[in-house]
């Protein structure tokens, strides 16, 4: 069967006929899933099966759950999810290459692979293509159980009837586009249809041309990095053919003529839409137009970087060539760059949370101070929460969380509970050395902090304080612990860790009297008591960041500086996000044994 495909299109089709799914960056394929078997066919009729383990281990899995409804077919996206809405493609191509079984294994156990389910085409055997996807989607609804993920791997693509909702959630994410799907339509083999058209969230960067290729018809684009040229991809398509042709002459006329076709310096300057950046070159390139008014030395490598970074339109980047760690060379910019990608990872974390910010407008070598207060000049999408005559910052958008960057924000801290509840929502363990030259003492009480938890059958995650330790947390459902309850179980486990190891660690709060031990802060988890939130940036020279970890990493080898402002997106691309089930684990935490412990 070949599986129905989208049509490209530049604007998304309006009205009440529509539905808007994100468009993942993936392979397009059918799970075929009968009693026996579990296949993965691509949409070239590839089998896939042998490359992806995980799914079809996923699928077993839960075949109790759907054996009645055994044989399916659905149509759907293989990914490897950066989150909720965006795909890394380079790392499914490299898991869509792998031949050898024992790197698949590994591949599919340290970063496996989801499989996008938006279609359902066969049920118990019956085909369903004749019926409107409407129908379709609530069948698939119903095989899912009503819940938006089968297991671990398998999810339900959601979708909205409002396009612009639609379109700003995907974009928040930084996904590749839309699939616009008209309900009535049924399922029909490739593009021969007017029902699904996918329109892409192009990223728009400037760069100069600098040669033409003969063969292909293709021109190189580059930018200046440090003062010097470099290569970022090779462009054709998107101009109209009196531009192309106009383009490809300017290069013979007055181009050096070499082996492969004709090179200019760095002069001509166009805008280039493209999806990705990756090992510094574009991916899937186009032509926007060409811009015979910019110069080329305005083409850099910096400003590519904001370009990519797709900032809000609502907030005017301001003074990014700002140096703000001097130590590192990292400037406002890259600060900018950095909390947009972020943003998908870490604004769950401060949602509907009272926050407390720590502003360095020159820099992190000059004058700081902490706000926690709502300025008059605020936009209204920096939205707040009043406490008698003042109003609370918060965060809890997008756009709020750049205009905070904006304006020189670093640091940012947040409570134990929300705004709207008296009670906490985690509970946290710091782990204080003195220095970080005594790192190894944190690895060393989160370690064994692990133990403890483990035999509880709590549910941790730990990540660096982005500082000179540790920070060890324990997500429970808002309300179901009082402060009280929660200071006796952290006063409880602190204790029991400072008495079997008293050389190494402490709860003295004087720390003169600590003797070179690890302090283990019990007394800051209280209520309006703030802690750095994941994947903050830090106020050190450094510009490290408090980075969450999966435990594995924490071993002799973790280093307090490991993790900054330049590296944690391509780790979290690579890696994924340690605290990607920390909201889930709420649910699954077995309160009943803390709150116990806090009454015996």
């Amino acid at each position: 069967m070949d599986v129905m495909k989208p049509i490209a299109s530049k604007k998304l089709p309006l009205g009440d006929d529509w539905v808007y799914e994100t468009k993942y960056d993936g392979f397009r394929c059918l799970l075929q899933w009968e009693k026996d078997s579990v296949k993965l066919i691509s949409r070239k009729h590839t089998d896939l099966t042998a490359n992806f383990p995980e799914i079809v281990a996923a699928c077993l899995t839960q075949q109790p759950l759907v054996e009645e409804l055994l044989p399916l077919t659905i149509d759907g996206e293989l990914v490897v999810l950066n989150n909720a809405h965006q795909a890394n493609f380079s790392l499914l191509q490299q898991r869509g290459r792998m031949k050898n079984n024992d790197r698949i294994a590994r591949a599919s156990s340290e970063r496996p692979v989801s499989f996008m389910a938006f279609d359902l085409l066969l049920e118990a055997g019956n085909s369903l293509t004749g019926e409107s996807l409407e129908q379709r989607k609530r069948r698939l609804k119903k095989l899912f159980g009503g819940a938006n993920q089968l297991g671990d791997l398998i999810y339900l693509v959601p979708f909205l009837t409002d396009a612009d909702a639609a379109w700003r959630k995907m974009d928040h994410y930084k996904g590749e586009g839309l699939v616009a799907k008209r309900k009535t339509s049924v399922y029909k083999h490739a593009k021969d249809h007017h029902d699904w058209f996918k329109i892409k969230n192009w990223r728009t960067i400037t760069a100069f041309l600098t040669f033409y290729h003969t063969k292909n018809d293709y021109f190189t684009a580059g930018v200046f990095q440090d003062g010097q040229p470099v290569e970022i991809g090779k462009c054709k398509h998107g101009l109209d053919e009196s531009e192309f042709d106009a383009l490809r002459q300017l290069f013979v006329t007055n181009g050096t003529n070499e082996p492969d076709g004709y090179r200019l310096p760095p002069a001509v300057c166009a805008s280039i839409h493209t999806l990705d950046l990756v090992s510094g070159e574009i991916r899937e390139p186009s032509f926007h137009r060409l811009l015979p008014d910019m110069h080329a030395t305005d083409c850099t490598a910096e400003k590519m970087t904001l370009d990519m970074a797709m900032l809000p339109e609502t907030v005017e980047a301001t003074n990014t060539e700002k140096v703000f760690w001097p130590s590192v060379g990292i400037t406002k910019g890259d600060l900018l760059a950095y909390m947009r990608e972020v943003a998908p990872y870490m604004l769950p974390f401060l949602q509907d949370k009272l926050l407390t910010i720590i502003r360095c407008p020159d820099g992190v070598e000059e004058e700081s101070f902490f706000q926690k207060h709502l300025p008059d000049y605020a936009p209204d999408f920096v939205e707040g929460v009043r406490r008698g005559d003042r109003v609370h910052l918060t965060c809890n958008n997008l756009d709020a969380l750049i205009w905070f960057a904006n304006h020189g924000a670093i640091e940012y801290h947040i409570p134990f509970q929300t705004a709207n509840h008296t009670q906490p929502d985690e509970i946290v363990f710091d782990l204080d050395p003195p220095g970080r030259e005594a790192f190894h003492l944190a690895v060393k009480a989160a370690t064994l902090l692990k133990q403890l938890l483990d035999n509880l059958d709590l549910i941790s995650f730990v990540k660096t304080s982005g500082g000179k330790g540790l920070q060890v947390h324990i997500p429970i459902p808002a309300g179901s612990m009082t402060y009280t309850e929660t200071g006796i179980f952290t006063q409880a486990i602190a204790w029991t860790l400072e008495q079997e190891y008293p050389d190494a660690f402490t709860t003295e709060r004087l720390k003169e009297k600590r003797a070179g031990r690890l302090y283990i802060d019990y007394v800051q988890h209280a209520k309006d008591k703030t802690l750095i939130a994941p994947y903050s940036p830090r106020k050190w020279d450094d510009a490290t960041v408090a980075t969450p970890l999966f435990w594995a990493e924490v071993n002799d080898s973790l280093a307090p500086d490991m993790f900054s402002i330049a590296n944690v997106i391509d780790r979290v691309r690579t890696n994924g996000c340690p605290f990607k089930t920390y909201f889930t684990a709420k649910q699954q935490q077995p309160i009943d044994k803390i709150i116990n412990m806090t009454r015996e």
